[in-house]
């Protein structure tokens, strides 16, 4: 068919559906480098981001197999090079690279995870000096993490066998290399923890490139090295080499050799110290048997002559008595001082004369007292009497007594002084000497009247 004539008539599906046939035949496995930006990795485990340089953008997908073996964490920024194929997302008719493998442009992707998770277990300190074990000075049980078959076994065992032959060596065989080894090596560690199997542990293997020792740079391993009750020591690749477990265990060896020297002194270092302890042990007990040898001769001498001896004694007696004589008689006399002054003191405040001063003070007190109290009461009753002779030619009720009253309206209590305030008919109240009246006002006159 002959997309290109005029009457044939495609549906968008169609349409979208040789396109991404088209750029898939032409463009099956491309490498594209370009700048990361708007990553996104839902539920689904896809990895969705864009690649952009100065003139252009690109919509990108990771799908979930391919993003499951991605060693580096994808962040904005970062700078890619990538492997793909182009096809068109046909629900929205987009142009779209599918990932097959990414790598960050001027580091391999082994070396970024290295970076990245260096970084954060740092940031959670699994590298800490503070918390790293010291190794015991005299293991009786080594246990060896590492390849049955490889090199580092037997340079560990040489040199072991060459230092102490007689220590007692446990061999972990383990893959040191490929899928899964990282974590058989943690479960290693953590096997020789749960059964208490050595006092210290050393985990490694022989050099290689970085994909080689990628085992060693697993964050399952430093995990179970940072958490391993058995102090470690890592002895991975050579003295160029560093991995995580380096970084997490409690000491890092150069190689696997010079592990096995650092973890245990040889014989002969044993016996040259064990020499050397002897050696100052004996000093030590021929310096103190010739002290005791000078104390006992003199003693001797001492001995070999008592009555000189008793003589000293004697004398010290004496000595020590004459001063226990004075010693006695100055605190006698100084006691005798003090008992008199204190005896004087008593007396200059005895409470006798203090009780005696107080009791004349008191009855001067109450005596005056009294005169007061009884002055008081005189004038108090002098101004009641003149108090009461005034209130009573104040009183109304004297006025009343002598025939007037005090009328006042029985409606409002008003007191009535002029004849205006009442009229015909009202009810008054009148108050009297003795009493009170009701009363209606038939009539009203006034003073002129």
């Amino acid at each position: 068919m002959d997309i290109f004539s005029e009457k044939t008539v495609l549906t968008v599906s169609r349409l979208t559906a040789l396109m991404r046939d088209t750029l898939e035949e032409n463009f099956e496995r491309v490498w594209v480098r370009g700048e990361v930006s708007n990553v996104s990795q839902p539920s689904s485990g896809h990895l969705y981001f864009s690649l952009k340089d100065s003139g252009a953008q690109l919509r990108c997908v990771m799908f979930r197999g391919a993003a499951r073996n991605l060693k580096f964490l994808l962040q904005d920024g970062m700078e890619l090079i990538v492997r793909g194929r182009v096809s068109i997302y046909d629900q929205r008719g987009e142009c779209q690279l599918v990932c097959e493998y990414l790598e960050p442009s001027g580091l391999g992707a082994l070396q970024a995870a290295f970076m990245q998770l260096k970084e954060r277990l740092a940031r959670e300190g699994l590298f800490e000096e503070k918390r790293k074990r010291s190794l015991p000075h005299f293991p009786r049980k080594i246990g060896v993490i590492t390849s049955a078959t490889g090199a580092a076994v037997h340079d560990i065992l040489n040199v072991l066998e060459r230092r102490f032959a007689s220590l007692d060596v446990l061999i972990y065989p383990v893959r040191v290399q490929g899928e899964g080894a990282g974590s058989e090596i943690a479960r290693a560690i953590e096997d020789m923890n749960r059964l208490k199997l050595a006092d210290v542990l050393i985990v490694g293997r022989g050099g290689g490139s970085l994909e080689d020792l990628q085992a060693f740079n697993e964050e399952i391993l430093a995990r179970a090295v940072y958490n391993s009750r058995i102090p470690i020591i890592s002895a991975v690749g050579h003295e160029t080499d560093w991995t995580i477990c380096d970084f997490a265990a409690d000491l890092r060896a150069p190689t696997p050799s010079a592990a096995a020297e650092l973890v245990v002194a040889s014989a002969e270092e044993l016996r040259g110290i064990l020499e050397n302890l002897s050696h100052r042990l004996r000093l030590s007990v021929q310096n103190h048997l010739s002290v005791l040898a000078t104390k006992i001769s003199s003693l001797t001498r001492l001995l070999s002559d008592p009555s000189s001896t008793l003589g000293h004694l004697s004398q010290r007696v004496d000595d020590l008595s004459a001063r226990l004589d004075f010693a006695t008689h100055t605190i006698l006399h100084r006691l005798c001082e003090n008992s008199q002054q204190l005896e004087q003191s008593l007396l200059r405040y005895s409470p006798a004369s203090g009780v005696e001063k107080m009791r004349q003070s008191l009855t001067l007190l109450l005596s005056k007292a009294e005169r007061l109290t009884l002055l008081h009461l005189e004038t108090a009753q002098r101004e009641f009497g003149d108090n009461s002779a005034r209130l009573g030619v104040l009183s109304p009720l004297a006025t009343l007594s002598r025939g007037y009253s005090i009328t006042t309206r029985l409606d409002n209590g008003a007191v009535i002084r002029d004849v205006a305030l009442i009229t015909t008919g009202d009810r008054v109240r009148i108050t009297l000497a003795r009493g009170k009246a009701l009363c209606r006002v038939d009539k009203l006159e006034s003073s002129e009247a």
